[in-house]
C-alpha cells in the first residue's frame, strides 16, 4: 500500500500540482519568534563528553557567537530499538556514534549536539555543546542537517521510529531538553523541527515526526507562550503514488529526465530525483539516520524548491 505523503494541500498545492514554496512556507521564521518572552526552564540532567568517555575532537570546535534558529529532532535508526534502558547503554551508543562519525564520515567529532537514549539519558554529542547551551548566547557548529548546520542545534534520539513510538522515558527527556534549549536560546516552539523539514529524508521517522506538534505544545506549556503550528514538510518516497508523484514526474521530464507519467514513485523516478539533486549541488542529508538508511532519491523540501517550474 502506498504511503500518503505528508503534505498540507491547502498551502502547498496550486492548480493540482505542488507550489514549491517549501522553504518559504515550512521554514520561514515568524516575526513573533524573536519577541517571545519565555519562562525560565530548569536544565535537565545532561552527561558531558568526559563522562561517557568521548575521544577528543580531531580539530578545534567552532563556537559561533550567535544563537541557533532551529531545534532539530532526529532518530538514529542504528543503534536500533533496544530494550536496554541503562546508563551504560546510553554511554555506549554515544561512543558508537562518535566513532562512526569520526572514523567513517570523517568528521571532527560527533555530528549532533545532543543524544537521548531510549532509557531517557541525555548525553552531550559534540564537545562544548553543554557549555554553549548553558551560556545561552553561543552555538556549537555541528554536522547533522546538510546546508543548515550554522542555524540548527540537533538532537539524536536512539532508535528507529518509522512504525513504532518512542518509549515514554525518551519522550519525557526530549520534552525536558527541548524546553530548556528553547528557554535558553529564546526559540519559539514553531521552530522545533524534524530533519525532514530541511532535507530529503524520512528522519526522524514517520511516527516521531507526527508527534512534533505534541512536542511543540508541551514545550510551549513549559515556556508559557503561544505559537502557531508550522506546516508539515512534503516528502515523496519509493512506493508513493498519486497526483504529487505525477507533478514531480512532469517537472523532471521538463528538465530532460526520461521518467514515466504514471503517478507511481518507482525506481526510474527515484533514480531521476537522485540525479537531479546531484546536478543542482544538493549535499546528501547528514545525520546518523541518513547514513544508516538508503534514502537516495527521496524528494523533500530541498528538492521541491529546486524543481519548481522555471
Amino acid at each position: 500500500m502506498a504511503r500518503k505523503p505528508v503534505i498540507d494541500r491547502r498551502t502547498l498545492l496550486v492548480g493540482g500540482g505542488l507550489a514549491v514554496t517549501a522553504l518559504g512556507t515550512s521554514l520561514a521564521v515568524p516575526a513573533q519568534a524573536s519577541a517571545a518572552r519565555h519562562r525560565p526552564v530548569e536544565a535537565p540532567n545532561m552527561y558531558g563528553t568526559a563522562e561517557w568517555g568521548a575521544r577528543p575532537p580531531s580539530e578545534p570546535i567552532t563556537l559561533l557567537d550567535r544563537k541557533p534558529t532551529y531545534i532539530v529532532v532526529h532518530h538514529t535508526v542504528e543503534p536500533g530499538n533496544t530494550d536496554d534502558f541503562s546508563l551504560d547503554r546510553a554511554f555506549a551508543i554515544s561512543r558508537s556514534i562518535q566513532n562512526f562519525h569520526m572514523d567513517t564520515r570523517g568528521w571532527i567529532d560527533t555530528g549532533q549536539q545532543f543524544t537521548i537514549s531510549r532509557g531517557g539519558f541525555i548525553t552531550e554529542g559534540r564537545h562544548r555543546s553543554i557549555e554553549a547551551l548553558r551560556g545561552g548566547t553561543q552555538h556549537v557548529l555541528g554536522a547533522n542537517v546538510a546546508n543548515h548546520n550554522s542555524e540548527v542545534i540537533g538532537i539524536e534520539n536512539e532508535g528507529l521510529y518509522m512504525d513504532v513510538d518512542v518509549p515514554p522515558t525518551l519522550w519525557d527527556s526530549l520534552v525536558a531538553l527541548v524546553a530548556y534549549m528553547a528557554s535558553q536560546y529564546g526559540v519559539s516552539p514553531d521552530l522545533i523541527r524534524g530533519h525532514r523539514d530541511f532535507n530529503s529524508t524520512a528522519c526522524p521517522g514517520d511516527v516521531l515526526y507526527a508527534r512534533l506538534p505534541e512536542l511543540r505544545l508541551a514545550v510551549a506549556k513549559r515556556l508559557g507562550v503561544k505559537f502557531r503550528q508550522p506546516r508539515p514538510a512534503p516528502l515523496l518516497r519509493p512506493g508513493d503514488a498519486g497526483e504529487d508523484v505525477l507533478t514531480a514526474q512532469r517537472r523532471l521530464r521538463a528538465r530532460g529526465y526520461d521518467v514515466p507519467e504514471d503517478g507511481v514513485f518507482g525506481k526510474t523516478t527515484r533514480d531521476a530525483v537522485a540525479a537531479f539533486a546531484a546536478s543542482v549541488g544538493l549535499a546528501e542529508p547528514t545525520c546518523q539516520a541518513c547514513a544508516r538508511s538508503d534514502e537516495r532519491g527521496y524528494l523533500g523540501v530541498d528538492v521541491w524548491e529546486r524543481l519548481a517550474p522555471r
